[in-house]
C-alpha cells in the first residue's frame, strides 16, 4: 500500500485516468450526482491517494484557503467498491489532515460531508456547523476541524 500526495502537474498521465475514473464509478454512477465533477479546482488541488498494486482504490482533493472555501478543505472523499471497509478513507483522510495542518497551518479544516457520514467524520475531528440541506440530491453537511495551535 502506497499513501501519495501530489500537484495536478505532478499525477502521472495514468494515475490521473485513474481518479477522473473512480471519480465517474462513485459519484455519477453509483450515486447519481449529476453535478459537473471537471470544475478547475483540481488544477489547485492536491491529490491525495492510496495506491496498491498500482491501481488507486481511495482517493480526495485537498483545496487550499480561499480556493472554495475560507478554510482549507477535504472533498471529492471515495473508496473503490472493491476496497471500501477496510479502513482505506480514515488512513487516506489522517494523511491529507496531517499534510494541511503541516504545509498550510490553518486554524480550520472543512468538509462539505454527506449528511449519512457525519459520525465518520466526527470520528476524525470535524464538527457540524450546518443544518442538512440538498446538494447534487444528496442530503449534506458542512463540517470544521479545528487545529490545535503550535502554541498549546
Amino acid at each position: 500500500m502506497e499513501f501519495l500526495i501530489k500537484s495536478f502537474t505532478d499525477l502521472q498521465n495514468e494515475e490521473l485516468y485513474q481518479i477522473m475514473q473512480a471519480r465517474l464509478d462513485v459519484f455519477v454512477l453509483e450515486q447519481h450526482c449529476m453535478d459537473r465533477d471537471l470544475d478547475n479546482l483540481d488544477l489547485k488541488a492536491m491529490h491525495c491517494f492510496i495506491k496498491e498494486n498500482d491501481q488507486i482504490v481511495a482517493y480526495s482533493r485537498l483545496l487550499p484557503a480561499g480556493v472554495k472555501y475560507e478554510q482549507p478543505s477535504i472533498g471529492r472523499v471515495l473508496t473503490v467498491k472493491e476496497s471500501r471497509h477496510e479502513g482505506l478513507a480514515s488512513k487516506m483522510l489522517a494523511s491529507g489532515i496531517e499534510y494541511i495542518e503541516k504545509n498550510w497551518k490553518p486554524a480550520q479544516i472543512k468538509v462539505q460531508a454527506q449528511a449519512h457520514l457525519e459520525a465518520f467524520y466526527g470520528a476524525l475531528g470535524f464538527e457540524t456547523v450546518s443544518d442538512v440541506y440538498e446538494d447534487v440530491g444528496i442530503p449534506h453537511i458542512d463540517m470544521l476541524k479545528t487545529v490545535p495551535s503550535l502554541n498549546e
